[in-house]
């Protein structure tokens, strides 16, 4: 039963069918051929029927059909029922001469025969067409799902990250002015982060958000990051957007993010950093490039944010966006380009 759970609903459905069948056949040819000859003829037939659906809704119709090769298709589909309904009749017919025709002359294989196959094989041909329609609906379904769990936990996740935000911003406004008096540039730093939170509070839940917004977003946490820096980073944003465009908040953090967890070298004096953000041709284009540290950092993380970041991007845009990725020896190179 633990079996049975564990997979997913789509294989619990094809196994229960092809089950179904084979009991099926094994109860329909129980009263003429006895057990053994019936479950034989049970087991045969329903692999032979198994080749069939899985060879047309798993290679032939998914290859070929939706790819605009129709020709191609019929050709072949037409070319492989006829193989696997010869073989199924020659095959039944050894199974039957072998071990089950107690007359001494072998039964004959005839053309009647093999017609008979194919037109069974036929029908089989035709209903994995129904069976590919249940699976793609069950997948539909099922992803359905995921998205509404994915959004309540982020809703949940956003509803812990909102208690008491604002004794929380009114303290932090206490201690920016106590600091500016003292010292200006450690004030500065808690104004940013005081945006970066209110960013999290205020624009995140949002479906999408201004792109200078975003842009702010960045250049805070930017500068959050540098402090725990020991040198100066060689660092360059060019910009060149339209302000009036919006994309999806957190979009663009991945990034950056990686950038100052695996490609700084807090010991070197040469971190170079480039961050391009382009609006072209109605799309959003974000490029990152760093030099690679001499020595990994945080090695076992490395590529989980760029998993989340993807899995995101089918969500929100389909096949709809362009994500590279580009490790050289010395340098680190990140694109993301989306509609927008």
């Amino acid at each position: 039963m633990g079996i049975l759970k564990a997979m997913p609903a789509t294989v619990r459905l094809q196994w229960g069918l092809w089950i179904l069948l084979l009991l099926l056949l094994f109860f329909t040819l129980l009263p003429e051929d006895g057990i053994m000859q019936s479950g034989a003829y049970a087991l045969l037939n329903t692999a032979f029927y198994a080749l069939v659906v899985y060879g047309n809704i798993s290679f032939l119709y998914p290859r070929l059909f939706l790819k605009n090769r129709k020709l191609l298709y019929v050709i072949l589909a037409l070319v492989g029922l006829l193989a696997v309904g010869v073989f199924r009749t020659y095959s039944m017919m050894w199974l039957y001469n072998t071990f089950f025709n107690m007359k001494p002359d072998p039964a004959p294989v005839t053309t009647q025969i093999i017609v008979r196959n194919l037109s069974g094989l036929l029908t089989i041909f035709l209903l994995s067409f129904i069976l590919r329609i249940f699976i793609a609906y069950f997948v539909l379904k099922r992803k359905a799902e995921e998205m509404q769990q994915q959004h309540t936990q982020t809703e949940l996740e956003l509803l812990k990250s909102q208690v008491q935000p604002h004794f929380l911003f009114n303290t932090l406004n206490n201690i920016y002015y106590e600091a500016f008096r003292e010292a200006p540039h450690t004030a500065s730093l808690i104004e940013r982060l005081s945006e970066i939170m209110r960013y999290f509070v205020d624009e995140s839940p949002k479906d999408k958000v201004n792109l200078s917004t975003e842009i702010n977003f960045l250049e805070n946490y930017i500068a959050l990051e540098k402090i725990r820096i020991r040198h100066e980073i060689g660092l360059t944003f060019i910009k060149d957007i339209d302000d009036d465009h919006c994309i999806p908040p957190m979009l663009l953090m991945t990034f950056v993010e990686n950038i100052f967890k695996h490609g700084i070298d807090k010991t070197s004096t040469q971190n170079q950093i480039a961050i391009t953000l382009l609006c072209r041709n109605n799309h959003l284009i974000f490029n990152t490039r760093n030099e690679l540290p001499g020595h990994p950092v945080t090695a076992g993380q490395r590529g989980s944010g760029i998993d989340n970041l993807r899995k995101r991007l089918v969500l929100l845009y389909g096949d709809k966006f362009e994500l590279k990725i580009d490790r050289s020896d010395n340098h680190f190179n990140a694109s993301l380009t989306v509609p927008l």
